[in-house]
């Protein structure tokens, strides 16, 4: 299976594509020739791997019939100071909520399945950096 998108240039430094049927525009920020008229690729980068993952988590707890009423990621990610400025490492923070009462196993397991078996963005990235995960209760 082969994924494609087009990529076409708008102006200046921002350019449109059509995914899943969505448009999408990046652009860089001012000081390198852009008008901010959307986010930067690398951090559409973190986006992916949190909407990858979080979308297993959510759809394995159902499963489990975990009682969920608040998910909350955080994805980080550092950067080399020399170009091509390249991710060495990401963090995933996975949040819930204390009060809903989870079972801490079955939360601990949907993750794993998730960043273990089930994310393709998880899996391609852990193959070019290192890729740190852990669980909070707020």
């Amino acid at each position: 299976m082969t994924k494609e998108i087009q990529m076409n240039w708008l102006d200046g430094m921002a350019f449109q594509s059509e995914l899943d049927g969505h448009t999408l525009v990046i652009d860089a920020d001012d000081s390198v020739g852009g008008t901010n008229r959307g986010p930067r690729p690398k951090g559409l980068l973190l986006v992916s791997l949190a909407g990858c993952t979080a979308m297993d988590v959510i759809s394995i707890l159902k499963k489990m019939r975990e009682p969920v009423s608040w998910f909350n990621l955080k994805v980080s990610g550092d950067l080399t100071e020399e170009h091509p400025k390249k991710f060495t490492s990401f963090k995933v923070i996975y949040q819930f909520k204390k009060s809903d009462g989870l079972n801490p196993d079955n939360v601990k397991k949907a993750v794993e399945l998730s960043q273990n078996k089930y994310c393709g963005v998880s899996a391609t990235l852990r193959e070019a950096a290192d890729l740190a995960w852990e669980i909070e209760y707020i």
